[in-house]
This record gives structure tokens, sequence and C-alpha cells, in this order.
């Protein structure tokens, strides 16, 4: 990470990064290049061979993918070595996230689930008994994990749960009651880390393996989408847990909760970029192959825009998910995975970028969402007949924007966690907006219906400075690299996103200032942000146009090299 600079979390808001400051795709090692190889490779031979197989649940196959795969040591990227994982940097385990499903989504839930939610709370805050007994059967998949939280009556407010756990008299266990709801993988997993509230009061973490007395499962939900993944109701009724089990300290639940739901939200956003590439390229070569009016729909101008801007948001995603996961490594390397600390020091770690890893699952989802629609439209009728990868990635992509928190909460997430920083002095932002207009003093108008109409807007903002940022730097540190010539299709991108986005964030601006301000002071303000804010706009339409051109000879996203 020679050059990188390790900033605080959401500090992009107030300080200007150089582009020899953030990680890129174009800064992989070597052995970074090898392991997405690897994991590309493990895909496309694996995964899409029993593409077929993986349309509808098969237990016993996702099973014998997650066991190849943990043989390969995919599943353990995240864990310490010393407990059987590959303990891998961020940027490498990121790779595997990207590379590893080939757009299949079936089984990127399934791993996704087990390799993150499923089993990080126990590699992160376990204790030592703990990660020695569960950590190397997690990372061979001799035991699938899931992740039990959600429940009938509280869904995206997590934190308020009506399972109960009560203390035996003889204090040996913890007799847990109630109902978790819409849990992945729950029809084949071997262990459960879910969650109950102790003396009615305090929300703790528990890990309850499969075969304990006690616990049943509802029929599997019948989905929109990933109809190959499991998603069942777990009901625990009088499971007594032992207290070797509580996973963290009583009472303090939400840290294993809140952290590990960061990270979820995080590997979305790389699971996104991975499938958006595939879809790409699905689309592409449908575009080449489709003949109307005599001529390839690629050869269309509406299609090359629909084609670029599938790209341009690719390119986006890709920066932001890379920048993250740069920053995640810088703030890890120096925990040693084997400490009595660790837990504790990391999940500390993970606190300071929860706001980066809201704004990436917020956009990858989204952008996801927009190219799988726009391949859709690209192959019109066809895109609409089942059993193509376009028509089942339109629905599989939907949940994306409401598991591990919906976008929405995601969004008041991303304001909130800003907010309390700068209150906590971490993040020096009132002194930063005040040194912008020069009178703002306050952010937050009288009015309900204006608040909220303010808020909607700050989290927009947020997300596409960030965004812009991360890709103006990665641009700019190729340019520096290899030189204008060779990052021709990089700029394009990058111009035309700013171009596309600047006055959209323009206006959120005004419509902020407005909801805050009024008379004099809304006027100073606005001429303020008028200086600020000045921008020629640019002929996209060419920019578009090269961009597309230099995709579909190949059918294939080709900015990133390895």
């Amino acid at each position: 990470m020679a050059g990188e600079k390790l900033f605080k979390g959401g500090e992009f808001l107030i300080v200007d990064a150089l582009p020899e400051e953030i990680f890129t795709p174009e800064d992989f090692d070597k052995e970074q290049q090898m392991i997405a190889k690897s994991a590309e490779e493990f895909g496309v031979g694996e995964i899409v061979a029993k593409s077929d197989d993986l349309v509808e649940l098969n237990p016993e196959l996702v099973r014998s993918l997650l066991k190849k795969a943990g043989d390969l040591g995919f599943l353990g990227a995240d864990m310490p070595e010393i407990y059987g994982g590959s303990e891998l940097d961020k940027v490498s385990s990121t790779l595997v996230t990207e590379w590893i499903s080939q757009g299949i989504t079936s089984f990127a839930v399934a791993y996704g689930a087990h390799t993150g939610i499923g089993s990080l709370p126990i590699a992160l805050f376990g204790t030592q008994e703990q990660k020695k007994k569960y950590v190397p059967k997690l990372a061979s998949a001799e035991m699938v994990g899931a992740f039990a939280l959600t429940e009938p009556g509280h869904g995206t407010d997590a934190l308020t749960s009506d399972t109960t756990a009560v203390l035996s008299e003889d204090g040996k266990y913890y007799v847990i009651n109630g109902q978790k709801q819409f849990i992945t993988n729950a029809g084949f997993a071997d262990l459960f880390i879910t969650f109950a509230q102790v003396d009615g009061e305090k929300f703790s973490s528990f890990i309850i393996e499969r075969n304990w007395d006690g616990i049943s499962l509802d029929e599997e939900e019948k989905k929109m989408g990933v109809h190959g993944t499991s998603t069942r109701a777990v009901i625990f009724q009088d499971v007594k847990v032992p207290v070797e089990n509580v996973l963290g300290e009583i009472g303090r639940g939400h840290i294993v909760a809140l952290n590990t739901l960061s990270i979820g939200r995080y590997k979305i956003s790389p699971l996104a970029v991975g499938s958006a590439k595939i879809l790409i390229s699905e689309g592409v070569k449908y575009a080449k192959s489709r003949v109307q009016f005599g001529r390839p729909l690629c050869e269309f101008g509406l299609i090359k825009h629909k084609i670029a801007e599938m790209v341009i948001k690719t390119y986006v995603n890709e920066s932001m998910v890379y920048r993250s996961a740069g920053l995640l490594d810088m703030t890890l390397e120096e925990i040693d995975p084997s400490s009595e600390e660790a837990g504790k020091k990391t999940g500390e770690a993970l606190r300071k970028y929860a706001l980066e890893c809201s704004i990436n699952k917020v956009f990858g989802s989204e952008m996801l969402d927009f190219i799988v629609d726009e391949c859709v439209q690209i192959m019109g009728g066809y895109g609409y007949i089942q059993d193509n990868l376009i028509e089942s990635a339109y629905r599989d992509s939907r949940i994306n924007r409401i598991w591990e928190g919906t976008n929405e909460i995601n969004r008041l997430l991303i304001v909130d966690m800003m907010m309390k920083a700068a209150m906590k002095g971490e993040l020096p932002l009132v002194e930063a907006i005040k040194k912008v207009t020069g009178e703002l003093l306050s952010l937050r108008p009288q009015m309900g219906e204006e608040k909220e109409a303010l808020e909607n807007e700050r989290r927009m903002v947020v997300i596409q400075i960030f965004a812009m940022e991360s890709v103006l730097l990665r641009t700019l540190k190729k340019m520096q690299k290899d030189g204008k010539e060779k990052s021709k299709i990089h700029i394009a991108a990058t111009r035309v996103y700013i171009n596309d986005v600047f006055p959209k964030i323009d206006m959120m601006a005004k419509q902020i200032f407005a909801a805050i301000s009024e008379g004099e002071e809304l006027k100073t303000q606005l001429m303020a942000l008028k200086k600020l804010a000045r921008y020629t706009p640019i002929n996209c339409i060419d920019l578009r146009r090269e961009i597309a051109d230099s995709i579909i000879p190949a059918a294939s996203y080709h900015l990133t090299k390895r």
C-alpha cells in the first residue's frame, strides 16, 4: 500500500485527496491478479458449468461447491490463518467476491452469506476457544453458516428483538426462545449467528448449532428471485445455548451486528461490480448478433448510449470499491488477529468506515439494477423470457436494495454517521461548511417536511461526492502512470460521469440551502454556490460513442487490466 494515505471515514467530504493517496484497480500486484484469476477460473469451471442445476434450490450441490471453494482457500479469505483461514488482504478478498460467482446469483448469495455475515462474526469477535472450534470448519465448509437477525416484527429495525435469552439457574446455559425470518442459507446451515434480549434489555449475540434440541425451520419462502437459495424462518423453542457460546459480551450484541452488517453492505458492491461486467458482456453480445433494419443493434446510437452508460457506472463503482478496500487494508494491517483484543480493535477499525460501506452498498445495488434493466431493454422480448441469464438477473438483483439494511435506511445512516463523527470532533464538518458558505450556522430546518427533504438531498450529495472523487482520482492516477493515450476511455468515462452528476449535485445543494435559509441569507449562499459550482457542459454524445465503440468488438468490460 505504498504511497496511499489512511484517511478517516468520511474525510473525503472535507479533504482534497491526491491521486497517489488512494488505492485503485491499477495498483493490483501480481499476487492479487493471480487470486482474481483463480477465482474467475473456479467460477467459470465450477459455477457456470453447473448453472443450470443452480436455477432452483439444490442444497447438496451448493454445499459441494462451497466445499470446493473452501479447498482452494476462498471461503477463508477474510479469516485468520492460524484458525484455518487464508487471511488475504481486503483487496484480495474483494477480488474473490467480485470474480467467483460469474453472475450466477444463487451461488453468490449462498457464498456471501456463509463467508461474510455467517462466519466473520466468530472470526472477528469470537473468543480464542470459539475461533478454534468453529473457524476451521467454516473455512472448509464442513459447517455452513447463517446470520439470523431479522424477525417477523422487526426487519430494518433489527436491534429491537423479541427473541429472549434467559440464564439457567445453574448458570450454564442461556435458554433462547423466538423466531427469525428470511434467513439465507437456513435450509442447509449447520450454525446460526443469532441475537436475543437478555433480561429483556441486553441485546446479545449467540452461536447456535443447528443440531441442538429446540430448533425448527419453516418451509422455504417463495421468492421473486434468487430461486436457487435457501430462505426460511428459524424457530428457537427452549434452545439451551452454553454460556461459552455467547459471542462478544452480554449487552453488546449491537457491536457484533452492526459491524457484521457493515461488512455485508460493503461486500454487496464488489458482487455488483462482478455481475455488472458479466451482464455488459451478455448485453453487448446480443446487440452484436441481433440485426434490425439491416444493421446490428450495436450500431444504433441509442444502443451505444446504453452500453456506454453501463460501462461508466461500472467503472465508477469499481473505483469506489477498491478505494474502500485500500482504506480497510490500511486500518486493519496493524491488528494481530491472534491477539485477545483483535475483535475489539477490528470492530473499532470497521466502525470508522461504516459510512463508506453504506455508500458502496447503495451505489452498487442501484448501479446493478440500472445495468440489468438496460440489458433487458437491449434484448427486448427475449430479455423478458425465462431461462436466460438476463431475465433471472433482473429478478435476482432487486434484493440487493433490501437486505443488509434497505437503501433508504442506509441513506439515513450515511447522514447519521457523518453528523455523529462531526459532533465527536472526528470529522471537522461544521468548520468546513462554515468556511465554504461563510455564514451557514445551522444544518436543520424547522419544519418536518422540509427536514425530510433536506435529509434526502444530503444523503444523495454524500454518495455522489464519494463516487465522483473516487473515479476522478483513479483516472488521474492512471494518466500519471500510463499517459493520456492509454487512458483515453477512462478519461472519457470520468468526464461523462462528472458532467452528468455535477448539475444534479448543484441542484441538490440549492435544495439544501432553500430548506435551511431564506431572504438575504439564502441569496448569499446561492451566490457562494454559484462561484463554487461553475462548470462548462461537454459533448457527451461523442464520448459515449467512443466508450461504446471500445467495448463492442470484444464484447467485454476492459477498463481494468488483469
